[in-house]
């Protein structure tokens, strides 16, 4: 189907450009109207990002050293912490030239990052500095390898050393093998167990999908086909064992930001993202389409707000962040 927009009710293309969420009319510019970065309308809506709406507000909260709260809660103060914001942010598209971004990284690179293994951990270390070894999680360091990329960080040896983690640890088990033992499976069982967990799934890729195609290795490759075999095995928000029924109940109510959860529509953002048009993606699809009002919006059915250091849209209202995501699938999926 070259005409992606027949699945819309109505086209609120001109409604996401309005000029009050600076970061909204940014991506809608770039991923639905194809404006190159350097179109001058790209370049100018690039730079309200860190004037106006969340991404100053934000910044305006944070602390000298680069931090948000409490700095040895940079994981656990959520959703107010280091970690957070550091997603949020890159999320939001804020400027990776930005004083207070670059000190946010390097703060969650000096204090997050186990320095062994390249992970990163929910505690640091007070011993040895760096992230704690023993708290190293699979979607807290696909969360912050997503981040860092998205600020200019690729290159760096350091999150060259996480993606490599992630080659190395991350797994896709279905359930119908024997766990695996050793670190870091034995310490964080929830995230491995059996059957590994989907956000651990879900960020990876959300992680890896970042790296330029002429960049990807093929240690990254390979992990990007097996996560991705793995959510089409569940045909993204099922259980891959029975179909019939959901993996869990809230992936069906969109949310912006997910923070460490997800839904089927990022689940759909990051697949298509990569490429994908897989015939198991198509009930999820549908879905996404289904959920539109008669205006072709969304609505912001998941939120966090109140735990937020700034509250993000409205919860049951229409939603520019999950009307852009949704159109975006739309787009990828359908296009030629």
């Amino acid at each position: 189907m070259n005409n992606w927009k027949s699945l819309l009710k109505a086209v609120p293309t001109d409604w996401l450009l309005e000029k009050d969420n600076p970061s909204v009319r940014y991506f809608t510019l770039i991923n639905i109207l194809e404006k190159p970065e350097n179109d001058p309308e790209v370049m100018a809506a690039k730079q309200e990002i860190m004037k106006t709406g969340v991404v100053p507000k934000i910044l305006a909260n944070q602390k000298d050293e680069g931090n948000w709260e409490n700095p040895g809660r940079f994981y656990t103060a959520k959703y107010r912490g280091t970690v957070w914001q550091l997603l949020i942010l890159a999320e939001l598209g804020a400027d990776e030239e930005n004083n207070g971004i670059k000190k946010a990284c390097e703060f969650i690179l000096e204090n997050s990052q186990d320095p062994e293994s390249g992970g990163f951990s929910m505690w640091v270390s007070a011993k040895k500095g760096g992230g704690r070894h023993s708290g190293v999680i699979p979607c807290l360091t696909g969360n912050m390898v997503y981040s860092l990329i998205k600020f200019g960080y690729l290159e760096d040896y350091r999150v060259r050393h996480a993606i490599n983690w992630i080659t190395t640890y991350q797994r896709f088990d279905d359930g119908t093998e024997k766990p695996p033992t050793g670190w870091p499976y034995d310490k964080a069982f929830a995230c491995w167990g059996k059957h590994s967990c989907h956000m651990g799934v879900v960020k990876t890729l959300k992680a890896l999908a970042e790296i330029p195609h002429s960049k990807k290795s093929g240690d990254v490759e390979n992990t990007i086909e097996l996560g991705a075999e793995y959510m089409l095995k569940h045909h993204i928000h099922k259980r891959s064992h029975d179909l019939n029924r959901v993996s869990k109940p809230g992936w069906l109510r969109f949310g912006f930001p997910l923070m460490y959860q997800t839904d089927a529509l990022e689940i759909l953002g990051i697949l298509t993202n990569l490429g994908y048009r897989d015939e198991r993606m198509q009930e999820a699809v549908d879905l996404v389409v289904s959920k539109q009002d008669e205006q072709g919006r969304w609505k912001l059915e998941n939120t966090f707000n109140g735990r937020f250091q700034i509250n993000i849209e409205q919860k049951g209202k229409p939603s520019k962040w999950i009307t852009l995501r949704a159109m975006s699938v739309i787009k990828r999926f359908y296009s030629e």
